[in-house]
């Protein structure tokens, strides 16, 4: 089995999906289409066929003789075996939680202990299918009718389980008793009796006398025989009984998030959400069950907590009997009010309102989300007016763009979705669980390249670099475009046809790397007027705004970036560039912590920026931990400790930050040079000090103690190192001045 290739997956392939997201199989490079049999290794006659005039390449298991690892090293007679099953727990991998975080696994119980004592519909829920009017309620002090006939439109209703313990369906399916009512009928749990009496759930309909129900049901059927995902409850069979259909599914153990919801508040004895980072992790595993579907033409249409079950460690869709084909504009439409996007009355479902009511599961799941049925019915609350917004941004961003009222504003993708849902997982888990240095590992984005590390400085030429989307028709021919002059570059691309958004793109980047400004802004309004939703352009805009000194334009440039991949850290560390040029030094701050703490490749460029930050505003402290944030490990490491050095330095905090600073390049290759002129800064400011208050001999300032003569012997020798590492005759000459002016005096 090949590993997945989803960003943050751990699963498996089998039978062509992974087991733990359920996306599809990576299709590999076809061989060439004229390769025969001497290509594919074997002769038509089943022999060995090998590259003419070349000897035969034998496998490393053919070439060296193998043999077991423990066995051989056991003494005959003794009894040491293999300690099976005991392996470490990095070998296991958990479902949910795409490691990064973990969720507790909900237990999956009898099946019979699940049954209803008492199988009818509460009357706060009858109403009428046809004209939603409420039927069936209690009046006078008599107790409502479970079927009749509805008092505004006269169509018929019953709430009346047709199933009953003991009744064989089909012939097959053996009916132990009913487990829940919907909106589209009531559903039986039952034996098959032709396999191995497994248990499976019956489907059926709660209304007989509404078409739109039985056109549904139908429907389903239909749809569900062709699907088939890890993520989606399985449909086996579609069976008539008594004039009445039937589904028959797989029968899902374990708690719906709505029940988990339910207990929690029970447990609480308030509202008591489910743990954000949690919450995000159940929508990351069931999202590729929606780009399944959205491949195959289907949407979903009725998603909520109600229809996302979790047995064990593993997710389940069920309920699919809302379920449209694309383009479907007669059947009728089923969405529970909170959820439904705002446009699918008068325009219909769509990717993007299956998209929205994704976000709207994510909010009620991890929000005290009052008034999601009423006041919020088709917006979120204000980001001041909720704590987990004013926490996790990233968040809210991500929400505001899934639950955009506009469509057109929405992910494009359930893909798309994930991945920006990964990132924003990486950032809550990284800001709660710091002691699990998510920071101290870098991850692989699909959109940027990993930002340069160019010193303590940051400039818009060390931001990130966009990625080219491989599916652009001249994809490849921009990678072989190696023009190194950011001039001819623009040239180059400018007569390249077709001008795909990729081509443009890499003109306007060029235009900006040249320094020109006014051609990089023309050619993204060429992209905008062709697509507004085109970020990328944006980005670059940004980017041609930093270049030309103008940080308040490129802020908003970025800010809108970020609000349209909220997930990624490049918009983040940009954004908080254009913030700290512009002086807004409490958000660039702020953006510089989420980059530090969530990925290595981020670490460096915004450690320095906090360090900036931190010492202009007269806090030596936070910024010496803040270069303490860069790992040995980083290319960026000599960097943070010469500027630690350079910052104790100049500090005026005494001999000991003096001692410290020297301290801090201690085992450090930094150019000769630069350590002496450090030496000599060092053991200059010492000097003064010693001459000001006094030496204290216990304490070594570069070696030497902290007491005149010994600081005196150190200068001059430091002064006459540096001397002859200058190459100006007059500058070495003024150096041995200076070593002879500090020289202590002797008898000699």
């Amino acid at each position: 089995m090949s590993n997945c290739t989803k960003p943050g997956c751990t699963g498996t392939i089998e039978d062509g999906y992974c087991n733990v997201c359920g996306a599809p199989e990576a299709v590999p490079a076809q061989a060439s289409a004229t390769a025969g049999p001497a290509q594919a290794g074997a002769s038509e006659d089943g022999g060995d066929v090998t590259s003419r005039g070349s000897a035969r390449a034998d496998s490393s298991s053919q070439r060296l003789a193998s043999s077991p690892l423990g066995s051989l090293r056991v003494v005959p007679g003794s009894r040491v075996t293999r300690k099976l099953g005991t392996g470490s727990i990095r070998m296991r991998g958990a479902r949910l939680g795409a490691g990064i975080t973990t969720i507790p696994p909900q237990p999956v119980g009898d099946p019979a202990a699940a049954m209803m004592a008492l199988p009818e519909v509460p009357e706060d829920r009858r109403v009428c299918a046809a004209c939603g009017a409420p039927v069936g309620r209690s009046r006078d002090g008599h107790p409502g009718r479970s079927e009749g006939f509805c008092p505004r439109c006269r169509n018929p209703f019953s709430f009346t389980p047709k199933l009953h313990k003991g009744d064989l369906v089909a012939g097959q399916y053996e009916v132990a008793g009913c487990l829940a009512h919907g909106g589209l009928g009531w559903i039986y749990l039952a034996r098959d009796k032709n396999v191995s009496d497994r248990w499976v759930v019956l489907k059926g309909l709660l209304n007989s006398g509404d078409p739109d129900a039985y056109a549904a049901a139908v429907k389903e059927r239909t749809f569900l025989a062709g699907v088939k995902h890890p993520l989606i409850v399985e449909i086996f069979n579609f069976v008539m009984h008594d004039e009445a259909g039937y589904i028959v599914m797989e029968y899902v153990g374990g708690t719906s998030l709505k029940s988990i919801l339910k207990e929690r508040r029970l447990a609480a004895g308030k509202a008591d959400p489910i743990p954000v980072d949690q919450a995000v992790a159940y929508m990351i595993e069931i999202l590729p069950a929606f780009q399944y579907l959205h491949d195959k033409q289907l949407l979903y249409c009725d998603f909520k907590p109600d229809n996302i079950i979790q047995a064990g460690d593993a997710l389940k869709l069920i309920d699919l009997g809302g379920m449209l084909e694309m383009g479907d504009t007669t059947s009728a439409i089923y969405g529970t009010v909170g959820y439904q996007a705002p446009e699918v009355p008068h325009a219909g479902p769509s990717i993007a309102s299956d998209l929205y009511t994704i976000g709207r599961t994510l909010m009620v799941l991890a929000v005290d989300f009052r008034g999601y049925q009423s006041t919020y019915i088709a917006s979120l609350p204000p980001a001041g007016e909720t704590p987990l917004f004013q926490r996790y941004d990233s968040l809210y961003r991500l929400l505001a763009k899934a639950c955009a009222r506009d469509p057109n504003d929405r992910f494009s993708s359930a893909d798309e979705m994930r991945v920006q849902l990964l990132g924003v997982l990486r950032e809550i888990v990284a800001a709660d669980r710091p002691e699990q240095r998510l920071g101290a590992h870098s991850t692989s984005s699909v959109l940027f390249e990993a930002p340069v590390v160019a010193g303590d400085t940051l400039t818009w030429a060390d931001l990130p670099a966009l990625k080219v989307d491989p599916a652009d028709p001249m994809a490849a021919w921009l990678a072989g475009v190696s023009v190194s002059v950011p001039g001819a570059r623009v040239d180059v691309l400018a007569g390249a046809d077709p001008q795909t958004v990729e081509v443009r793109l890499a003109r306007a980047q060029a235009a900006v790397e040249d320094g020109q400004v006014e051609v990089a802004q023309r050619v993204i309004g060429q992209i905008l007027d062709d697509d507004p939703w085109e970020w990328r352009a944006v980005w670059v805009s940004g980017l041609a705004a930093l270049r030309a000194g103008e940080p308040t334009t490129a802020r908003a440039a970025f800010n809108a970036v970020y609000g349209q991949v909220p997930g990624e850290l490049a918009p983040k560390l940009a954004l908080a560039l254009a913030c700290e040029t512009s002086g807004e030094f409490d958000v660039a701050e702020a953006l510089y912590q989420v980059c530090v703490r969530t990925d290595a490749n981020y670490t460096a460029p915004a450690a320095f920026g906090m360090a900036r930050i931190r010492s202009a505003r007269g806090d030596l402290d936070g910024a010496l931990a803040a270069l303490d944030l860069v790992a040995p490990t980083s290319r960026a490491f000599v960097d943070a400790r010469r500027q630690r050095a350079s910052l104790l330095t100049a500090s005026g905090r005494g001999l000991p930050a003096l001692a410290a600073a020297i301290d801090s390049v201690d085992g450090v290759t930094i150019d000769p040079r630069e350590r002496a002129e450090l030496v000599v800064d060092v053991l200059r400011a010492a000097l003064d000090e010693v001459e000001a208050d006094g030496p204290q001999p216990n304490l070594r300032v570069a070696g030497y103690p902290a007491r005149e003569h010994s600081l005196r012997d150190g200068l001059e020798a430091a002064y006459r190192g540096l001397a002859g590492l200058t190459e100006p005759a007059d500058e070495r000459i003024r150096l041995v001045d200076e070593a002879n002016r500090v020289r202590r005096w002797t008898l000699r």
